[in-house]
């Protein structure tokens, strides 16, 4: 059975002039504006989605939208996906797999396509339909087939230019330009001003950065974390103890410790993303536009007892704001001995945000396994601007674009898997998400759920950090307090810890 799901604010009842035309080469411009990122739609759309087990019809939507990711699980790669766009009879897409690196594009893979051919972040817009289609091979019985498609769905008028093959041909070098900016986003850095920095940052006495006044954005953000004494060996402990803040036009925004900011979780892994790079040994690059009409600065505090010494470089350029300009946030929570079923696992709040509007971005899922098997078989359930769940993901790791277990490390632009301690899911493990296209709108409230659903029963401990963008009334709900962030984390698991595990 197919779940339908919903998410976004509502509709504006006008539309603007065809300026606004949406079409691919428009769509891969938005991806890479770090401006854009910043600010409420233009065109106003709800972000819906689509996930389930592959039949004969995987979508089937009319009126104008485009589709920003898809995502396709299976180990059987036989059968034929087809597209149809605009009710024509005949495909303008057919794979004769399943597996979108048939599609012959080398120019977009490692960004637009990513885990091998089964993720797809090209754009797909459509005027006045869509259809995608699933046929099977007949022969042996096919192994289990699922897929996830995120999308659009823009108003009625909104002018769309449909997608068709003959257009990736005509701005193809446009793809590979696009494709190799997403694989190696520091050359698109705007820098007018630099504050450099390097201090001793000790307990109670946070650094503090003034930033310059009027309309600015920060464009990037480079730190370096070094123990104060050489012999000491606990960085995880250093990077988690030590807090990120960001307050913009009065409003704190930002707060979180640098490791799970940085995208590798507890224990600050390598990440390399779009957004984020982090070498796992200290160094942490943000890439996130924050901007501001006044004022702002960023501080570092230290929750732990152990001194550690900070390089610093904020990037900063101006930026005039609009009236679709949002404050950059960053919110984090943790809850330790959360109870894993292995049946109906209960829901975590991962995520809530309230009293205004906004766009969500991504997150990170940093935990601590306590059983020796998967934890990631419950589902991720987003409610935007109602009690209601209207966006639900299957799986942990299809909500991550994880391939298989046990999980692998892995990186991409739009996100990954920095931690994977054991093959058995024991221990420390980390996923990060971020949304570029696919970014979710909401104008009052936004609720994200995790269901807490296992292969074992047992227990986690789970930490999320959450990137978003909204307005002076915007607030994030639940989240950690600062005692939380001096928790002592648990020695990193060994096979032979492992194996004391019932």
């Amino acid at each position: 059975m197919v779940a339908v799901v919903v998410c976004g604010g509502l509709f504006s009842s006008c539309l603007k002039e065809e300026k606004n035309l949406v079409s691919l080469s428009a769509l891969l411009d938005e991806m890479l504006s770090v401006e854009e990122s910043a600010r409420y739609p233009a065109i106003p759309y709800r972000t819906l989605a689509l996930s389930g087990r592959a039949e004969n019809v995987l979508f089937d939507k009319r009126g104008p939208g485009v589709i920003t990711r898809i995502r396709l699980a299976s180990e059987d790669k036989r059968g034929v996906v087809r597209f149809y766009f605009d009710g024509a009879s005949s495909a303008e897409i057919s794979l004769p797999s399943y597996d979108f690196s048939q599609l012959g594009m080398p120019e977009a893979a490692g960004g637009l396509l990513t885990a091998g051919g089964s993720v797809l972040y090209l754009p797909l817009p459509y005027d006045k339909s869509c259809k995608i289609t699933f046929e099977e091979e007949s022969g042996d019985p096919p192994a289990p087939k699922f897929y996830q498609i995120n999308y659009r769905q823009y108003p009625e008028g909104t002018q769309v230019e449909t997608f068709s093959l003959q257009k990736i041909t005509r701005i193809k070098r446009k793809i590979t330009e696009v494709n190799h900016l997403l694989l190696n986003p520091d050359s698109v850095w705007k820098t007018t001003h630099v504050i450099r920095g390097e201090a001793m940052l000790e307990e109670g006495n946070p650094i503090v950065i003034k930033l310059p006044k009027g309309e600015q954005a920060v464009y990037g953000l480079h730190v370096q974390v070094t123990p104060a004494e050489k012999e000491e060996k606990d960085y995880p402990q250093l990077m988690r103890n030590i807090i990120l803040q960001g307050i913009f036009d009065g409003k704190r925004s930002v707060r979180a410790p640098v490791s799970d900011f940085s995208g590798g979780g507890m224990g600050g892994a390598y990440v390399e993303s779009r957004w984020l790079s982090a070498d796992g040994q200290g160094s942490l690059i943000s890439r996130w536009l924050m901007p501001y009409r006044e004022k702002a600065s960023i501080a570092f505090a230290n929750e732990g007892r152990k001194n550690v010494h900070i390089r610093y470089a904020v990037y900063v350029s101006p930026l005039a704001w609009d009236e679709r300009m949002l404050y950059f946030h960053a919110s984090w929570k943790e809850e330790t001995g959360l109870s894993l079923s292995n049946t109906e696992g209960k829901n975590w709040e991962f995520a809530a945000i309230g009293r205004g509007r906004g766009v969500y971005k991504g997150d990170v899922l940093s935990l601590y396994n306590h059983t020796t098997a998967w934890y990631g078989e419950g589902s991720a359930r987003i409610s935007v601007d109602s009690d209601e769940p209207s966006c639900t993901e299957n799986g942990t790791g299809d909500y991550y674009n994880n391939l298989s277990l046990p999980v692998t490390p892995f990186q991409t632009p739009w996100g990954g898997a920095p931690r994977a301690d054991l093959k058995s899911s024991y221990g420390y493990n980390t996923f990060v998400r971020t949304r570029i296209l696919d970014d979710i709108p909401f104008t009052e409230r936004f609720r994200f759920e995790l269901e807490l659903r296992g292969q074992k029963a047992g227990n986690v401990d789970y930490a999320s950090t959450v990137f978003w963008y909204g307005d002076r009334k915007a607030r994030p709900e639940n989240i950690s307090r600062p005692e939380v962030w001096a928790r002592t984390l648990l020695p990193s698991p060994t096979v032979e810890s492992a194996a004391t595990v019932n």
